[in-house]
């Protein structure tokens, strides 16, 4: 996302992965629905994950073309329809579901199972293997649009293409462990400045990078507090904020103040 945007404040939920995803999964939660089970749950929040992103592109687009200021502005519309539809149904559900809702959009892995794993790898596998093979087009695109189109790159098909492999892989790990912030934010950063910009090491880099955090995060989350399990995605947030903060702080610098 952030290659695509050429923004290094992008990350997924930009496109309204996660927020539409909170809408299948709170909507499951308050009407009590279980046409699949244990996983149903899961299935609407990749479900309407998917829808949502599919309404921020298709509003985003004109004339065959995105323009990448356009779809970050149809990004935040969709994700505040998307919020206040959550908070209409926190509003509706009863207190046992409000506590649920609330635990679920904090992230957590705890009663996870390798069938889970079973359903998310293969996503996974050729989501990222897919993406890899993007990787020397957002090299070119980094020039900017302009360049990359005269070296013959197709913009607008690779940023519909990154932005299906963002949306596949993302909602697959979020319909599971709920809304984790900022390691997309975060780990990339991180990465980029450990091994350079150069995205045929960044995307496996930043993969293993998140997998690390995430695994890190979850054990302080079971062993922080005694006879208690810890949501991830508050431990995330109170890292990623301050770094977060810290780049928009850089970033002022090098601007030399505020536009």
């Amino acid at each position: 996302m952030q290659g695509i945007f050429g923004n290094p404040l992008a990350e997924p939920g930009v496109i309204g992965v996660s927020a539409g995803a909170g809408v299948g999964a709170c909507a499951v939660i308050v009407f009590g629905w279980a046409f699949l089970g244990p996983m149903t749950i899961p299935a609407a929040a990749f479900a309407t994950a998917l829808v949502t992103t599919v309404i921020v592109y298709g509003l985003a687009r004109r004339d065959g073309r995105t323009e990448v200021v356009t779809l970050v502005l149809m990004g935040i519309a969709v994700n505040a329809v998307a919020s206040a539809l959550i908070a209409y149904l926190v509003f509706l559900g009863d207190t046992a579901a409000r506590e649920q809702i609330v635990f679920w959009q904090l992230g957590s892995l705890n009663g996870s199972r390798w069938v889970q794993v079973r359903v998310v790898a293969p996503l996974m596998i050729v989501g990222l293997i897919a993406a890899w093979t993007l990787a020397g087009r957002l090299d070119l695109l980094a020039l900017g649009e302009r360049a990359a189109r005269h070296l013959g790159v197709h913009v607008e098909r690779l940023r519909l293409t990154a932005i299906v492999l963002t949306t596949l892989m993302v909602a697959a790990g979020v319909a599971f462990a709920g809304i984790i912030a900022f390691v997309g934010l975060v780990v990339p950063h991180l990465i980029r400045m450990a091994i350079g910009p150069s995205h045929r090491t960044l995307l496996p880099g930043s993969a293993v990078g998140g997998a690390l955090v995430l695994t890190a995060a979850d054990l302080v989350a079971r062993t922080a507090v005694d006879y208690a399990d810890l949501p991830i995605g508050m431990l995330t947030a109170l890292v990623g904020g301050p770094f977060f903060f810290w780049l928009l702080m850089r970033a002022r610098s090098r601007a030399g103040g505020w536009a």
